[in-house]
């Protein structure tokens, strides 16, 4: 530590043949025009990129550095094969002798070496000591020349001097290295992850607002047509329902008209699968739980991508702990709708959302291994997801269904009648196609700004730490679903329809198949051409959009169950 390097010799290495017209590129090729980069870390810091041209120094916070670059002219691949590896500490205040590293910057060259080899060139030999070297260079730079009488470090003027070329991603290429140690008294150990987390002001906070602000105008306008549909209607439909009819209107006979003509049929149990909704809601109860504890911890600051893991594992744990939750919804909700397959709706839920999970983490993770992708989890960490999956969660959900069987059923205002009432034709705008695309696109343009910066952070390795507006944004999320669920619901009832369970399910739920939608759009950017990236990409987003669709679908479940029994608990029935 605080020993600077010059020009250290690291290995000697064959990337391959050149690139010819006809012939296939080698790996190394390849890879720089797919615009691969190299992500290092040191004492848990991830390498910053510095690059520099004549006349400006940009450094990058995040995605680490390229492993090379294609020429504008000649349009050929040249490799990275010398880089600047520049650490600043910062001293111990208590402690002067001893150090802490707060900020670690690589800055990548392409030199070509001329050089003879002189020692064995294997990429990496045990116990290698300063001053390894591989080779005796014919051509050296001033940084590289042991002749100097003062060391220097490389720099940008020696590599692109006259006479300099960059090294092709071909032939043997020899990789040498700097290492330049710097105190910086300014920068505290405590926040040398600061500049990181804000990707150093590379979004400004003001597109996030904008964000906020386009969902506060969703927000409020679906408020506006609640306000002015629902609670000028329901007045009025509650006057109409509760005022005694007179003689004449008695004599008349009038026929009633409107969402009281439902009130025996409106809390009728849904006609399909009554168990697959309650265990698409208590699941949905459990995704939202754990969503919105997971988010408020990290908004206060508990869960910093600077300790890594603790975001996934906090999601994690918290998923299998919300599996009291799960049971306990499910059991209420299907005990409600007189369900007697009280074994099978439990097991369902503890092994159903979880089970597919598993089986598609099992297949994206054997085509993980088939390319020796270093993301392939290994066989341990299978065994620890299971003992959580049956050992914690699976009990926590019995435990859950059994307080909620032993509850008594959610009570109604109304009672429902032994026979169904008939439903009346239904117009085009009230039909299921209709409801999941309006049902879901407002929703969906309320987080689709925070959307994109969260697929950044997953798939191109960008940091997200704005979780204070994360979890604005959550908020608006729920009640943008509640709200358009609730007026979809009233429209559907006005209209003499009833089958409103599954309807506000899928409704709210629709925001899940956006999310999928948008999940294509975003997949142009990334440049991917092997068949293995789509099977991982679309395997997870699929996987994402599932749960987001159970999540949502939950609360809009909820929201349509409380209006309806708030509704018809205000009327008099005869």
């Amino acid at each position: 530590m605080k020993v600077d390097m010059y020009c250290e010799q690291l290995c000697i290495s064959n990337l391959g043949r050149g690139e010819q017209k006809g012939v296939s590129p080698n790996k190394m090729v390849r890879a720089i025009r797919k615009n691969y980069h190299n992500n290092w870390i040191v004492d848990n810091i991830p390498a910053a990129s510095k690059v520099e041209d004549d006349t400006t120094v940009t450094t990058r916070y995040w995605q680490g550095f390229p492993v090379g670059f294609i020429a504008k002219d000649t349009k050929r691949a040249y490799v990275h094969n010398h880089v600047n590896i520049e650490i600043q500490y910062h001293s111990v205040e208590t402690e002067p002798e001893k150090a802490r590293i707060v900020r670690f910057t690589v800055e990548p060259f392409s030199i070509k070496h001329d050089f003879e080899a002189s020692a064995d060139d294997d990429d990496a030999e045990e116990g290698m000591v300063k001053g390894f070297k591989v080779a005796d260079i014919t051509n050296p730079i001033e940084s590289c020349n042991p002749g100097m009488s003062a060391k220097q470090h490389t720099r940008y003027e020696m590599v692109y001097a006259r006479g300099r070329e960059p090294q092709p991603a071909s032939g043997r290429v020899l990789f040498t290295y700097d290492v330049i140690w710097t105190e910086n008294p300014e920068l505290h150990w405590a926040s040398r992850w600061d500049i990181y987390l804000s990707m150093d002001n590379a979004i400004p906070a003001k597109v996030h607002w904008l964000s906020i602000l386009n969902s506060l105008v969703i927000v409020v306008v679906l408020s506006a047509m609640i306000g002015a549909i629902l609670v000028r209607n329901l007045r009025r439909d509650f006057g109409r329902y509760n005022r005694l009819a007179t003689d004449e209107e008695k004599a008349e006979d009038l026929e009633e008209f409107g969402w009281k003509l439902v009130h025996a049929d409106v809390f009728r149990p849904p006609s399909f699968s009554p168990l697959l909704l309650a265990v698409c809601c208590g699941t949905g109860a459990q995704l939202f739980c754990m969503s919105i504890l997971t988010v408020l911890f990290s908004a206060m600051g508990f869960l910093s991508p600077s300790n890594r893991g603790a975001l996934i594992m906090a999601q994690l744990l918290l998923y299998v702990l919300m599996g009291s939750v799960a049971g306990y919804v499910t059991s209420r909700l299907y005990k409600t709708f007189k369900g007697k397959s009280w074994q099978k709706a439990t097991a369902a839920v503890a092994f159903g959302f979880p089970g597919i999970c598993f089986g598609v983490f099992i297949i994206m993770n054997i085509v993980a291994l088939s390319q020796g992708s270093s993301d392939a989890v290994p066989v341990t960490t299978m065994i620890v997801l299971l003992v959580l999956w049956f050992g914690i969660s699976t009990p926590l959900v019995f435990f859950g269904a059994y307080f909620g069987y032993k509850q008594e059923a959610i009570e109604f205002p109304v009672n429902t009648s032994s026979i169904p009432r008939q439903i009346p034709d239904q117009p085009w705008f009230m039909s299921v196609p209709f409801s999941l695309i309006v049902g879901g696109i407002l929703p969906f343009g309320a987080c689709f700004v925070e959307l994109y910066f969260i697929l950044a952070s997953v798939w191109t390795d960008q940091y997200y730490y704005v979780f204070a507006f994360l979890l604005l944004v959550f908020g608006i999320l729920v009640i943008t679903c509640a709200e358009i669920t609730v007026l979809f619901n009233y429209f559907q009832l006005t209209g003499e329809n009833y089958h409103w369970w599954w309807r506000s399910f899928t409704t709210a739920g629709s925001t899940g198949l956006y999310v999928f939608l948008y999940s294509f759009v975003y997949f142009k950017q990334l440049e991917a051409n092997a068949f293995a990236t789509y099977v991982l990409y679309f395997g997870y987003m699929a996987l994402a959009s599932l749960g987001l669709f159970l999540m949502t679908g939950c609360v809009g479940v909820l929201s349509c169950l409380v209006f309806n029994k708030t509704i018809f608990g205000s009327i008099k029935i005869d």
